[in-house]
């Protein structure tokens, strides 16, 4: 039986490969107490362009705050944040800022894939 030719590219193949509407949750937890859940959709490389360009600068702590902002949603689909809450994001504890966009990028604290990202691979 001859095998059907897929006359697709291959940006095209990959692309209808992923789903980029997956979210993936993660629980807020203070103080042993669960308070919030967001949810992040991948992160694309035109996310990263939009974001460089909405925070103007492309430093790591800037970028990764706006990000988050770009990013997360409430469970519902609506975005969790907006602009108008950078500084109050700001002033959010570092370890819970880190923690959230670690999460968010797929890394664990010295930059290597998350277990879950690496078991995609």
């Amino acid at each position: 039986m001859a095998t059907k030719k897929d006359d697709r590219s291959a940006a095209d193949i990959i692309s209808a490969a992923f789903d980029m509407n997956r979210r993936r949750k993660y629980e807020v937890v203070i103080e042993g107490r669960h308070i919030y859940d967001l949810y992040f959709k991948p992160i694309t490389r035109a996310d990263r362009l939009s974001v460089q360009g909405k925070a103007g600068t492309d430093e790591a702590i800037k970028m990764s705050t706006y990000m988050l902002i770009e990013k997360a949603e409430k469970e519902n689909g609506e975005k969790a944040f907006s602009i108008g809450n950078v500084a109050e994001l700001r002033r959010w504890p570092e370890y819970l800022l880190n923690d959230i966009e670690l999460f968010l990028f797929g890394v664990d604290a010295d930059g290597n894939p998350t277990l879950e990202e690496a078991k995609k691979d």
